[in-house]
């Protein structure tokens, strides 16, 4: 699977941006997928999951209510809808997938993307 994660940016704080990851190379069928980050000195953490079906979604507590995860099996695309954002959530995004069941630990995923800058300015 090749994951292309795209949408960062710079944005101020307050305002709003959409992440896309379109996907390629293999069935996206039971594959659920993942947004992490990594903000400069820290380790990549978990953001936000999504189930192949888009039933099941879950997020770290430091996004809830501001990100929302989503998904279009047709498009072969995951979404990442980022609102009131703040300095704190600025890093570089990853997206991951992983076939089975949702996850929300790095090593648990297969495929990464790039990632994509996204900064956040007070």
């Amino acid at each position: 699977v090749q994951l292309q994660a795209s949408g960062g940016g710079l944005v101020q704080a307050g305002g709003s941006l959409r992440l896309s990851c379109a996907a390629s190379g293999r069935t996206f069928i039971s594959v659920a997928m993942g947004w992490f980050r990594q903000a400069p000195g820290k380790e990549r953490e978990f953001v936000a999951a999504i189930t192949w079906t888009g039933s099941h979604v879950l997020y770290a507590d430091s996004v809830k209510g501001r990100f929302t995860i989503s998904r279009d099996n047709v498009k072969n695309t995951v979404f990442l809808q980022m609102n009131s954002l703040k300095p704190e959530d600025t890093a570089v995004y990853y997206c991951s997938a992983v076939s089975g069941p949702i996850r929300t630990r790095e090593y648990e995923y297969d495929y990464w993307g790039q990632g994509t800058q996204v900064t956040v300015s007070s």
